[in-house]
């Protein structure tokens, strides 16, 4: 009998992670790529990863469109749970609209929320958080 010397990844907890994001609209681009490395290095795969990034883009978005603009986005992950955050300086609270067919938009956060456990908004100082969060499965 033998046993497979194939190393396993396997995910760990880690410090969260803080982008700065540009005013401009490179920033979903630098979202993706942000999230895409820290889930990696976090030691998940690639098919782990599609969720999380198509969401992170879809934030950071809608902070341009409907608050001031994202200033910066937060990741932690701990275990099997993914926390994103983009916080934007606008008091527009965000809303969960039903998209019409007729219209090319307005998806945003129906997506995040079909792709997310749970997602919501947090108002602080200054502006306001918009938070998902994903169960990230065991793949090993």
């Amino acid at each position: 009998m033998t046993t497979s010397k194939m190393p396993q990844r396997m995910a760990v907890q880690a410090a969260p992670l803080t982008v700065l994001l540009p005013a401009d609209v490179t920033a979903p681009a630098l979202a993706r790529h942000e999230v895409r490395k820290a889930m990696l290095g976090f030691g998940l795969c690639e098919g782990q990863l599609d969720d999380v990034l198509l969401a992170a883009s879809e934030l950071v978005t809608n902070a341009f469109e409907h608050g001031e603009r994202p200033e910066r986005m937060e990741l932690e992950y701990t275990g099997s749970r993914l926390t994103l955050r983009v916080y934007d300086v606008g008091r527009r609270l965000p809303e969960l609209r039903a998209p019409s067919p007729a219209k090319a938009r307005s998806r945003g956060l129906v997506l995040v929320q079909a792709l997310s456990e749970d997602w919501g908004f947090e108002v602080c100082d200054g502006g306001k958080y918009v938070w998902a969060v994903f169960r990230i499965p065991d793949v090993s």
